[in-house]
């Protein structure tokens, strides 16, 4: 039995926000989620979260450091790499803790200063990964709610059925569909999604 992402994104002792409740946690992004609930535990006071873009680590990264104070460098792995390396440093000084979120992690993103290298390879490393089934359909109908639509069970199926699975897919089908619908001013349904998707060459012919 498959199950349900949780739909309150954050516990209740941090700070809510508009932002958080989008944040859905679900097996892809769980084990990131339960790393920054545990920062007291860390090694070093500072962690790398990598996964793909559009995944929301930015947000559980942003609502993490609003909560303890922390510091974020959001793409750092293009950042200058000395700024990094006092950021760091700082970071173990003043014990609040510094997030580097980057597409990679450590050896693949190997920086050129060594004292950056060194401390890199001692600071913990959380991943979101792609999503499964059940978070991906949260995500669909998240995006059609914040058009004030709501996706049919069927229609939902298919979706998560026969689109490729990754965060970026579920907004722009969630786009093409919406588009689709207001020309041809067709009511939110199975057939509506099935052709909308289909002129935006997002699946098969066959499907």
């Amino acid at each position: 039995m498959k199950s349900r992402p949780d739909q309150i994104a954050l516990p209740l002792d941090w700070p809510q926000s508009e932002g958080d409740a989008r944040f859905i946690v679900g097996q892809a992004n769980r084990d990131a989620f339960e790393h920054f609930r545990k920062f007291s535990i860390w090694p070093v006071k500072a962690t790398i979260l990598t996964g793909p873009r559009r995944s929301g680590r930015s947000l559980l990264a942003r609502s993490f450091v609003e909560r303890v104070g922390g510091r974020l460098f959001d793409d750092a792995d293009q950042r200058h790499e000395e700024e990094l390396f006092h950021a760091w440093n700082q970071a173990q000084d003043s014990g609040r803790p510094l997030i580097m979120v980057a597409d990679e992690a450590p050896p693949a993103w190997s920086p050129s200063l060594p004292d950056l290298k060194t401390r890199l390879a001692i600071t913990p490393v959380t991943r979101i990964a792609n999503p499964d089934d059940v978070l991906f359909g949260a995500l669909i109908q998240l995006h059609f709610a914040d058009r004030g639509l709501h996706i049919p069970a069927d229609a939902l199926r298919f979706m998560t059925e026969r689109l490729h699975r990754d965060y970026w897919t579920a907004e722009r089908a969630v786009e093409a569909i919406d588009r689709f619908a207001i020309a041809e001013r067709a009511r939110l349904s199975l057939p509506t999604v099935r052709r909308a998707l289909g002129e935006a060459g997002m699946i098969g012919e066959a499907a």
